[in-house]
């Protein structure tokens, strides 16, 4: 982990990895897309509306994961100080409220035909629609931080108190009583018709994939910024009269 604490290194590994991450991201994601409204047959019981899953599973995935991520980099940051795990955090933040945001709104419109009704106010769609906000306001924490100097501690404190929600979207449909279908799949397989679950399972993939490539870009971009405001300091510093 501590190999990539140089920048100049780990600018090196993004800038090969992310066209490779985009390139499989986007023919993974389009081509499962497809697959699943050309060919795939309607559900027996929920027809067409079933080709929904192949965006909202994804998307559903990595608004969990992307919040893994900030959890995972707080620690880094907070127990091994690692130089790049603030950045890391701040760059997942966003994409992972983008697909927690994409989630709800499937969600929202796949339960209207299916539930008829556009939200309820269960434990899996509550605790999604805090994950939401919990992203809101690491976003708002992280760029007040940012902006005031302060201590990046605080969102880090923030990112793993805010990782207890991950454990209770997961098992929400099995802890209490929902219109929410239980885990489809689990250690023990899958309750998924193959048909359906390959191109889920390559959408995943594919969302995964351009997850990872808009993160490595955010990195990008947030330790160039750190860079150029320390040079502009450097020269200030240095225009100083003795």
């Amino acid at each position: 982990m501590h190999g990539f604490a140089n920048p100049r290194r780990f600018l090196g590994l993004a800038k090969r990895l992310t066209p490779i991450l985009l390139v499989v991201g986007l023919l993974a994601s389009t081509g499962a897309i497809a697959w699943g409204l050309v060919m795939v047959p309607p559900d027996r019981l929920m027809g067409e509306t079933v080709r929904i899953i192949f965006i909202h599973v994804p998307t559903a995935w990595l608004g969990m994961a992307g919040w893994m991520t900030i959890a995972g980099s707080s620690l880094a940051l907070l127990v091994w100080r690692h130089p790049l795990a603030a950045l890391a955090a701040r760059a997942a933040a966003i994409p992972g409220a983008v697909f927690t945001a994409i989630c709800l709104a499937t969600g929202s419109i796949w339960g209207r035909p299916t539930w008829g009704t556009w939200w309820v106010w269960d434990g899996r769609l509550t605790s999604m629609l805090i994950l939401l906000f919990l992203y809101l306001a690491y976003i708002a924490l992280s760029q007040a931080v940012d902006r005031e100097g302060a201590s990046s501690r605080l969102p880090a404190i923030f990112g793993l108190v805010g990782a207890v929600n991950i454990p209770i979207i997961n098992r929400s449909v099995v802890w209490w009583n929902s219109l929410h279908q239980p885990p489809s799949i689990t250690t023990g397989g899958s309750s998924i018709d193959g048909v359906f679950l390959w191109p889920m399972l390559i959408a995943m993939l594919g969302f995964t994939c351009l997850f990872a490539a808009t993160v490595l870009m955010n990195m990008r971009a947030l330790l160039a910024q750190a860079q150029a405001e320390a040079r502009l300091r450097r020269r200030a510093m240095e225009a100083e009269p003795a």
